[in-house]
């Protein structure tokens, strides 16, 4: 029997947004590199040269350092996608945060994401 495996859906970790056309959203340009991309739920932060969209690193100093929202869907290149960047709450379980972080790593991300208005559950 072949195997299925189900990829994370479009903006599978939201829970609730605010009231009002879009509000929690914004488009911005996403650096997603190559297939399989960036998945919804990827926590990005935003590039100081460029404004572009990455995923989050706090290791680095390029902006990316900085969390300023969380993808609503697939990204593979460089496009234009839709971001959460404030007032809603996501499951934390959901969330896909930077290579290795830890549970002190994920505390700081959600303390980022609650300054946004994004609050983890």
């Amino acid at each position: 029997m072949a195997q299925l495996n189900e990829t994370r859906g479009t903006a599978n970790f939201l829970v609730s947004e605010a009231n009002g056309m879009y509000r929690s959203r914004d488009v911005g340009t996403v650096v997603g590199g190559s297939a399989p991309g960036l998945l919804p739920g990827t926590i990005l932060g935003k590039l100081d040269s460029g404004g572009n969209y990455v995923r989050y690193d706090p290791s680095l100093s390029t902006g990316a350092e900085d969390v300023s929202g969380i993808l609503f869907e697939v990204a593979v290149g460089t496009v234009k996608k839709t971001i959460v960047v404030r007032d809603c709450e996501v499951n934390g379980a959901h969330l896909i945060y930077s290579a290795g972080a830890n549970d002190a790593a994920k505390a700081t991300a959600n303390a980022a994401l609650k300054a946004l208005g994004i609050i983890v559950r």
